[in-house]
């Protein structure tokens, strides 16, 4: 019997409309300020084929080494919910599920991404949910910017 993936859930209220959320995953030149980006790198290269089947490359000049996190994205829905794998083969050969839902509130959206870490990779579970954490703080740096 297969051991079941580790689930890492964020959850975070956005005081903006769930279309714009959504957008900024697909369009590769906001994702680019934001999705897989850390405070002390520079992104030096964000494609997204936001298509079902379609591939994203984010890679991220880190202490002098590109890393790099490619993915397919498996289902969208606009503007309510964005499924795709991604992975980075730096590290490892694993890929890791990711379904991200945008729900509409009255004072905005609220955004919830569910990482499926599979039995390999649960020891990057605690890092994984601070670093989602530190990402939406970054979207909503990203979108609150003119």
């Amino acid at each position: 019997m297969s051991e079941k993936p580790t689930l890492i859930t964020v959850q975070r209220q956005m005081p903006f409309p769930a279309e714009r959320v959504y957008n900024a995953w697909m369009d590769a030149s906001i994702a680019g300020k934001w999705l897989f980006a850390t405070p002390l790198g520079t992104m030096v290269k964000a494609e997204t084929d936001p298509r079902v089947g379609g591939k994203f490359t984010f890679t991220e000049l880190r202490g002098g080494e590109e890393v790099e996190h490619v993915g397919e994205y498996l289902e969208l829905d606009f503007p309510s919910k964005i499924v795709f794998k991604f992975g980075v083969p730096k590290y490892t050969n694993e890929t890791q599920r990711v379904v991200v839902t945008i729900a509409s509130t009255e004072t905005g959206c609220e955004l919830t991404v569910v990482q499926e870490c599979p039995p390999a990779l649960a020891w990057i579970a605690k890092n994984a949910e601070a670093g989602w954490k530190g990402l939406l703080e970054g979207l909503a740096v990203v979108l609150t910017t003119p």
